[in-house]
């Protein structure tokens, strides 16, 4: 087994290292210095505060030195300070962590505890009514856009009923709920209709199996071969499903934080593309490939413990 993960260690090693060769030719050798340079001052800037900016940010360099600095700041963590505004980027990630994690940690907890339990649900009455209209929901869940349940639910429930703040951010306990409440119950809903339909599908094919008619034969009940029998084995693509999703909790939800004003990662994702801020953009995307990878390495180490039948050679 230790073989197998520092193998898939260096598999994911190079995997960064292609990511960052793949960022230097976007973020550096696509735009030209000088343009980088105007579109943070803006475009009726003089030409000497776009060379001095340049110039500052070590841009006009050659391009083998800003390879080298680059894969060098970026394996080392040294992000160095943002484009648009001078600051820290290790600060900003660090500001913003804490609540896009407040955002994604309990959307994701509730909707994969909901949305196995209605799978379950639904899969215990498969082929009735209750099953056929559990699909339709789902698929109608699925189809509207999650931009829709933000402006309806702000509407709604921020606006016309006032129980919740349609934006803002306080990580005090006692009131973190109230502003928390509205983007949990709008990200648990965005997302459960395709969580139900892909956890029903898992549950059926298990229920098609032979071990799932050699117990009914020997007379356990439904409910139980669901809970005990068929759920315990649907674990493989369920956490397939699952912990892939983890390492993309660290960077925020994009549109869920710019709607409702979350400081968060997702908004500082946001932010940098509108302000043209490239030195943030490529540290995002560098950290959200090295959880990519963190989180495909944690999966197969997930597999040996919910099936002791997989071996890691």
């Amino acid at each position: 087994m230790l073989a197998y993960l520092v193998r898939r260690l260096l598999y994911g090693f190079v995997t960064v290292l292609g990511v960052l060769g793949l960022l230097f030719v976007l973020f550096f050798l696509y735009a030209e210095p000088i343009d980088i340079a105007r579109r943070a001052l803006g475009d009726k800037a003089p030409q000497a505060a776009l060379e001095q900016w340049v110039h500052s940010h070590g841009y006009d360099r050659p391009r083998l030195e800003q390879l080298v600095d680059h894969y060098r700041s970026m394996l080392t963590f040294d992000f160095g300070r943002s484009d648009a505004d001078g600051t820290l980027l290790s600060d900003r990630l660090w500001r913003g962590a804490g609540p896009s994690l407040t955002v994604t940690v309990p959307t994701f907890v509730l909707g994969v505890c909901l949305g196995v339990g209605l799978a379950l649900f639904v899969a215990y009455f498969r082929e009735t009514y209750i099953d056929r209209a559990g699909v339709v929901i789902c698929v109608l869940a699925m189809s509207v856009s999650i931009v829709l349940y933000i402006i309806g639910a702000q509407y709604l429930l921020g606006k016309l009923l006032r129980w919740f703040p349609i934006s803002g951010f306080d990580p005090r306990p006692e009131l973190v709920l109230r502003f928390m409440a509205l983007p949990w119950t709008i990200g648990v809903l965005a997302g459960i209709g395709g969580d139900v339909r892909f956890y029903r599908t898992v549950f059926l094919e298990e229920s098609s199996k032979d071990y799932v008619r050699t117990a009914r034969a020997k007379g356990c009940g439904d409910g139980r071969i669901m809970l005990r029998h068929v759920l315990r084995n649907a674990l493989i693509p369920i956490l397939t499903h699952v912990v892939v999703a983890i390492p993309l909790l660290f960077t925020g939800a994009l549109l869920t934080e710019s709607f409702f004003g979350i400081p968060g990662l997702g908004s500082l994702t946001v932010d940098a593309i509108n302000q043209n801020d490239f030195s943030s953009l490529r540290v995002i995307v560098y950290v959200g490939s090295v959880l990519f990878v963190l989180g495909q390495l944690l999966t197969d180490v997930a597999y040996t413990l919910a099936d002791p039948r997989v071996r890691l050679e």
